[in-house]
């Protein structure tokens, strides 16, 4: 018996394959679009500039970390700083009057721009130079200093909001896939390719999906999400 050949693209209409190519380029603008809300929703959450890690962790897991100033304060730098100058910029970088209270004359000597400009800046200006200098780190003016002087707190999105994005992003994208999988089947490419990036594609959707959830408890999972997705 003669062996039925396997359908095939080439076997429709040519109007019929133009539309199919149309359609999956639209799809791909549809995905480097989705690429870009992603990048601008996720963006800053840190409040460091472009997209980064603890942006992704955020939305998912949660951040909490202390201002680089605390930590640096807490750590005993400078080394040289008294007990009550130490205390009043400890005071006042765990307070909720940063931008407020960094000149406030009222404050006199403790004022934060005061302390600041009488032990820091001869090694933190843009022009500090020697061996203990940080020009890379300037604490000359309060638009340079408002960037490390934050604690970040950071909380994940909600398990409802987390399971709204999910129910429609998981059935559309799992169906989008098995339609690139059959449309691949019945094209000419080598079969053992198109199955093999077919199930890569699976298994980081799969990872990706999960990883909102498993992320909520182990943020290093987060790393998972961003290889799958």
């Amino acid at each position: 018996m003669k062996q039925r050949h396997p359908f095939v693209l080439r076997s429709l209409p040519y109007s019929f394959r133009v539309g199919i190519a149309l359609l999956t380029i639209t799809l791909l603008g549809g995905y480097i679009v989705s690429g870009l809300h992603l990048s601008w929703h996720y963006d800053n959450r840190d409040e460091e500039p472009g997209l980064t890690m603890n942006d992704i962790i955020g939305a998912y897991h949660g951040v909490q970390a202390p201002s680089p100033l605390v930590a640096a304060l807490e750590s005993g730098h400078p080394e040289d700083l008294s007990d009550p100058e130490r205390n009043a910029m400890l005071e006042w970088l765990r307070g909720d009057r940063l931008s407020q209270d960094y000149d406030n004359l009222d404050l006199g000597e403790n004022a934060p721009s005061e302390i600041i400009a009488f032990n820091c800046l001869d090694c933190h200006t843009r022009t500090a130079t020697g061996e203990q200098s940080f020009p890379s780190v300037p604490l000359e003016y309060w638009d340079d200093i408002q960037s490390i002087a934050y604690s970040k707190d950071i909380q994940p999105a909600g398990e409802n909001i987390v399971a709204m994005s999910q129910h429609a992003h998981a059935p559309t994208m799992a169906i989008i896939l098995i339609v690139l999988g059959w449309l691949t089947v019945c094209t000419r490419f080598w079969k053992g390719l198109t199955g093999l990036i077919l199930m890569v594609a699976a298994a980081g959707l799969l990872v990706d999906m999960a990883g909102w959830w498993i992320t909520r408890d182990i943020a290093e999972f987060a790393y998972a999400v961003v290889i799958g997705g």
